[in-house]
């Protein structure tokens, strides 16, 4: 996979991923080990310091996601006291691919815990910025709404880090408002 950041988990076109794909991405705790590993390679202790988790656990996750192809093992390094540690680096695989509808519910659900886990973290909530906007729209509507999102996110994928450039996240989301009728 390319370093470059793509958006082609837009793209219909995409290959159509396995079940054991689709399971790998649809855990909280794995799409938060993808976002840590994006920009830098991480040892399985990194990963569990920063998710504040067992390394045990975290191993598995680990495993599930270099055996499904989302994290690829780096070279070898010596860590303190002279242990061997293995570093990994997310492939952004989950870009170039495609779920089956049986399993968009376990990815969104996932989505969203991950998000409320790595908001809650941000320790002045001032630098969330976020909005909420109710609509109505018809099907033709909505489907130029979900357009939009693809060519923003498409546009945001390329940009290239800038200097002095600091991680962030951003989350979109649109459903139906139940709430309202």
């Amino acid at each position: 996979m390319s370093d470059k950041r793509s958006s082609e988990g837009f793209k219909d076109d995409r290959p159509l991923a396995s079940e054991a794909e689709a399971k790998a991405v649809a855990s909280a705790v794995r799409l938060r080990i993808l976002r840590l590993c994006l920009d830098r390679p991480l040892t399985n202790k990194e990963i569990a310091q920063r998710l504040d988790a067992n390394p045990a656990t975290v191993l598995h996750h680990v495993r599930r996601l270099v055996d499904t192809g989302f994290l690829a093992a780096q070279e070898e390094r010596t860590g303190a006291r002279g242990s061997r540690e293995i570093p990994y680096l997310a492939t952004r695989k989950s870009w170039a691919l495609r779920l089956g509808e049986e399993f968009k519910s376990d990815l969104s659900t996932a989505m969203l815990e991950a998000f409320r886990t790595e908001v809650a973290q941000v320790s002045d909530p001032k630098q969330v910025n976020s909005g909420r906007l109710g609509m109505r729209l018809n099907e033709e509507q909505y489907e130029a709404v979900s357009r939009r999102f693809k060519v923003l996110f498409d546009e945001l994928a390329e940009m290239e880090p800038g200097p002095g450039a600091r991680p962030y996240s951003l989350f979109m989301a649109i459903h139906p408002d139940a709430g309202r009728d």
